[in-house]
């Protein structure tokens, strides 16, 4: 699996593989290490060999610099979970004071290493090493995923104990180092969850709304018990102003607690500190839906929770009841796909079926005889939004037959239709977003209930032009695409509102940051789960694709969709159950699970509510 790297004389293996394929458990050596000379860079495990699990190497007696420092770097990418083979190959007050939970950083291949100096100075009892890379990624200490660009540069110092002769590494950077496809093998993407601190579902409905908050855990260091630790250590900084959690402020596990496994019939019991005792029935049922929810991905399977402190129970919650506690978009599946048909008008088919032959939409956007070039429905398809066919008038109206249009709710005076209005876009509360693109006064505009004046967002530190508007079903994130010097770019950002309830709230989106950053050319995108969007776009040079993109800007671990020609518009469903939809040179297409895609009928401006 490796190569040899350059050297002569003794070579020790750095770090064992284990394979687990067809129930027989291989192990082989994955590296071996120079005595002398340069190092090369750490190579990296293929990333389809999912299956593989890398144990550390301990230092060999009398290990000369360059094995040191590969077997420390192999170390870093096994699946040891507290890195006690990585510190052996460290002096005793580097092992005490190095902390790898700080931070990770992802470079695009395993990091390089070379010695500093005329022929590494080894004679001195003393020797620096250089380890450089290409940076493609940061972890922080929250855990929190981040895109990163530049070279990486960061050195080690090795020792020779006087007394024993052994090499050590005696100063090292904080955090660990790994290529991009070990990060890929070693770490996984998982939702946790809080609630929006500012909204509830609309309606009578006034259940707190779930918001997911991407981190990345280790994927064979008990991912469980590393999940339950992170939701009770609260929100990323990034999310942490639009939400709140229900757990009390410094509640955690108990120390002695260890990890944590459901039972036999996928329970998972977990013990809380005193912070946690003495919350009302309904608090802890919120904490309990927090944790179903960021468990729900995981196995072994978790079907309910059964939260303890002080040794008593507080409260206990089931999959099947957690929805009654909180309100999570994903599980509220749409009844229909809507689209504009060829004649202008509002259409709709049932949602995952294979129907094909579209009805018009009850109300005056179905009915009527204003001809439309893009629409949005309500997440409860009461109320549908539709933008004139020269994009200079927005029009709200109820899906309920023989209703009124009436008056548009909004105009544009941009010079084309190109400067006009976006499709809008309904947030989970029932308020309607759309950007007018007119150059002389670009604005993205807000709607409560679809109605009124519309209240001015703000946007501080927006680059470019808004091009294209989605706001998440949890109202708390909003995705922008921005045009600026002739490049598309997929912003994600967050929802403050300020103001006492019952007034009119100041609303803004601030924290913007590229979930594409290596797309110069988006041309659709829509949310296609809790913290995931289909993006269809081009790199610099590159030809049109369609992929998945997280909101921390992290690729998920998901097959792309199958390539499709001409996409200009694309829609997807949180329910992941549904299938992609797409407006394309075939009209109107879709894309089922494991099938490839279908034409539907002609149209365009497909939409599931939202």
């Amino acid at each position: 699996m490796g190569a040899d790297r350059g050297g002569r004389g003794r070579r020790t293996p750095a770090r064992v593989m284990a394979y687990a394929t067809g129930g027989v458990l291989l192990l082989a050596g994955c590296a071996s290490m120079p005595d002398s000379g340069d190092l090369r860079g750490v190579e990296s495990t293929p990333r389809h060999e999912n299956q593989v699990r890398v144990y550390a190497v301990p230092p060999g007696e009398d290990a000369q610099p360059p094995e040191i420092v590969q077997g420390f770097l192999e170390a870093l990418t096994s699946d040891d979970p507290h890195y006690k083979t990585a510190r052996q190959y460290l002096t005793g007050e580097a092992a005490k004071t190095w902390r790898p939970e700080l931070s990770t950083t992802v470079l695009t291949n395993g990091p390089g290493a070379k010695p500093e100096g005329a022929a590494g100075r080894e004679d001195t009892g003393e020797i620096t090493y250089m380890l450089t890379g290409t940076k493609v990624a940061t972890v922080d200490a929250q855990q929190s995923y981040a895109p990163a660009t530049g070279a990486y540069g960061r050195t080690l110092h090795l020792t020779q104990d006087e007394k024993s002769g052994q090499w050590r590494i005696a100063a090292l950077p904080q955090g660990v180092v790994m290529g991009e496809s070990d990060f890929q093998r070693n770490y996984m993407s998982v939702n946790k969850y809080y609630f929006a601190s500012n909204t509830t579902v609309a309606g009578a409905d006034t259940r707190p709304t779930a918001v997911a908050d991407p981190v990345y855990v280790r994927r064979r260091v008990d991912p469980m018990t590393q999940m339950v630790r992170s939701v009770l250590s609260g929100p990323t900084r990034w999310l942490g102003p639009v939400v709140r959690s229900s757990f009390p402020t410094g509640t955690a596990l108990p120390k002695d607690a260890g990890a944590l496994t459901p039972d036999d019939r996928n329970k998972l019991t977990v013990p809380l500190n005193d912070k946690a005792a003495g919350v009302g029935i309904n608090r802890c049922e919120e904490m309990a839906a927090q944790l179903l929810f960021t468990l729900h991905s995981l196995g072994p399977a978790v079907d309910e929770v059964e939260l303890r402190a002080g040794g008593t129970e507080l409260c206990s919650l089931t999959q099947k009841t957690a929805d009654a506690a909180a309100f999570r978009s994903s599980v509220r599946s749409p009844d229909f796909l809507y689209f504009v048909d060829a004649k202008d008008r509002l259409v709709r088919i049932p949602a995952g079926n294979s129907e094909t032959k579209p009805d018009p939409a009850p109300g005056a956007l179905g009915e009527g005889d204003t001809a439309l070039r893009s629409v949005a429905v309500s997440r409860d398809e009461h109320t549908a939004a539709g933008v004139s066919l020269d994009g200079k008038s927005l029009y709200v109206g109820s899906l309920v037959s023989g209703g009124s249009l009436g008056e548009p709710v909004l105009r544009s005076h941009g010079p084309t239709e190109k400067d006009r209005l976006t499709t809008p876009s309904w947030d989970a509360h029932d308020g309607l977003w759309v950007a007018d693109r007119d150059p002389d006064d670009p604005r993205l505009l807000l709607l409560e209930e679809g109605k009124g004046d519309p209240l001015e967002v703000r946007t501080p530190h927006l680059d470019g032009r808004i091009q294209a508007v989605r706001v998440a079903a949890d109202g708390v994130r909003i995705a922008l695409v921005v045009e600026k010097g002739g490049k598309k770019t997929l912003l994600i950002g967050l929802i403050e509102r300020e103001g006492k309830p019952g007034e009119k709230s100041a609303v803004r989106v601030v924290e913007l940051r590229s979930a594409t950053p290596e797309l110069e050319e988006i041309t659709a995108m829509s949310w296609a789960g809790d913290s995931r969007l289909v993006v269809v776009g081009r790199e610099h040079g590159g030809v049109e694709q369609m992929r998945y993109v997280q909101v921390d800007g992290s690729t998920p671990d998901v097959p792309a969709p199958a390539a499709l020609t001409g996409v200009k518009e694309v829609t997807a469903a949180e329910d992941d159950r549904l299938p992609l939809v797409a407006y394309s040179v075939d009209g109107i297409v879709r894309l089922p699970s494991g099938a490839q895609w279908q034409k539907v009928t002609q149209g365009t401006a497909p939409v599931y509510p939202g």
